[in-house]
């Protein structure tokens, strides 16, 4: 296969996560499309594998960034200095959430965001066992990793975190793991990677019983099933449940890096004392992306755009059928559909690309593939994109 010079600079001079990346040369994007320097448009219905829930170049969010830039960038670390974006982001966010849940401490990612939530945890509680799931993805980060189920991901970087156990998911037994020495539960409260897992919401709340009678902190990762993805501005609202600490990313910053873990105020001050500086970041609270996500946070909570998920879910569901899809998984726009073999997904996907529309799979469920659109697509948009979906896993069963 031969490559265009800028794709041979690509995979001669940046690190590569596959040998067999996409490859996409994009020029720009705008709504739910990409767009290469050819002309060709791509829609984008994975959301930047879930970053991008306003669509790419949303105006509000641009505008933004565009007043933060002729404001500042960067002024000083994590922590020191009183700026405006970081105040108002901090602001809109506890505005949203429950009570207890009102203190802020921003990263540039959900792997960091993890890493400082593990910390606290232990801090906080002054023990070491943590406890995560079968299947579970925090990130690629040491402490992220040693958390994650995959062992295929993890055993050449071993030794990792110690001290960790696994439980599966949704299963009520499993719980009575969770004691007295245990510092943490961190779970996905939908999880992503393994392909869309919705627990019960009788689990859920056992769960959160279980670590209040043993002085355990509950950790939500809801770095890919936050931000109105799921229909609320965060996926726990559905299950009525709130954890003692939250974690978030990828939509939030609209586009721009950004993550954060939210706490208690008392819980998080541990990071203030005993070591001072018990947690630091320079770039976490970026102003410019801060500032897009605020305009983010505006736009999920203000124009109504939350309300229209379900039905936009629901559409997806129903124009979406073939007799060889063994299930679909789905919470709001976030779907797996999942067939019988890893191949079968592979095909579809590489069809679906081929006819301009991106569809992924999943790393712990390869027999599946995601679809997780900017919260922001129209009706039309989505026949069109579910025609090609259907006419992709036909062709793939027809070759």
């Amino acid at each position: 296969m031969s490559h265009s010079s800028a794709q041979r600079i690509f995979l001669d001079h940046i690190g590569q996560t596959t040998p067999f990346p996409f490859l996409l040369e994009i020029e720009k994007a705008e709504g739910i499309y990409l767009y290469e320097p050819s002309g060709k448009s791509y829609m984008d219905l994975i959301s930047g594998v879930g970053v991008s829930a306003l669509g790419h170049k949303h105006p509000k969010v641009i505008e933004a960034i565009k007043k933060q830039v002729d404001n500042h960038l960067h002024v000083m670390v994590y922590g020191e200095f009183v700026q405006s974006a970081s105040n108002e982001l901090a602001e809109i966010l506890v505005k949203h959430l429950p009570e207890t849940l009102n203190c802020v401490y921003f990263t540039n990612s959900g792997t960091e965001s993890i890493e400082g939530a593990l910390k606290l945890a232990k801090r906080y509680t002054g023990r070491t066992e943590m406890i995560s799931f079968r299947g579970a993805y925090h990130g690629s980060t040491h402490g992220a990793l040693s958390v994650s189920g995959n062992e295929k991901k993890k055993y050449a970087f071993r030794p990792l975190l110690p001290d960790i156990k696994f439980i599966t998911h949704n299963d009520l037994n499993d719980l009575n793991e969770i004691t007295e020495r245990t510092a943490c539960v961190i779970l996905e409260t939908i999880q992503g990677d393994a392909g869309v897992r919705i627990p019960d919401k009788s689990y859920m709340q056992a769960l959160r019983k279980k670590c209040t009678d043993t002085g355990t902190m509950l950790i939500f990762d809801e770095i890919q099933s936050g931000m109105g993805r799921t229909g609320k501005l965060f996926a726990f609202e559905h299950f009525d449940v709130v954890p003692d600490i939250l974690c978030t990313a990828k939509a939030l910053g609209g586009g721009l890096p950004l993550g954060a873990f939210i706490a208690e105020r008392e819980i998080m001050r541990h990071f203030t004392f005993n070591p001072m500086l018990g947690h630091i970041t320079t770039f976490g609270g970026n102003p410019v992306a801060c500032a897009a996500a605020v305009a983010t946070l505006q736009v999920l909570t203000e124009d109504g755009l939350l309300e229209t998920v379900e039905e936009k879910g629901a559409l997806f569901e129903n124009l979406i059928q073939h007799p060889s899809i063994k299930e679909v998984r789905r919470k709001g726009l976030l779907f797996a559909f999942e067939f019988e073999t890893e191949e079968e997904v592979m095909k579809i996907v590489e069809e679906c690309l081929k006819q301009g529309v991106i569809c992924f799979w999943f790393l712990s469920c390869p027999n599946s593939f995601r679809i997780a659109p900017p919260l922001t697509i129209s009706h039309e948009e989505i026949k069109i994109a579910c025609k090609v979906i259907n006419e992709s896993i036909l062709k793939a069963h027809t070759q």
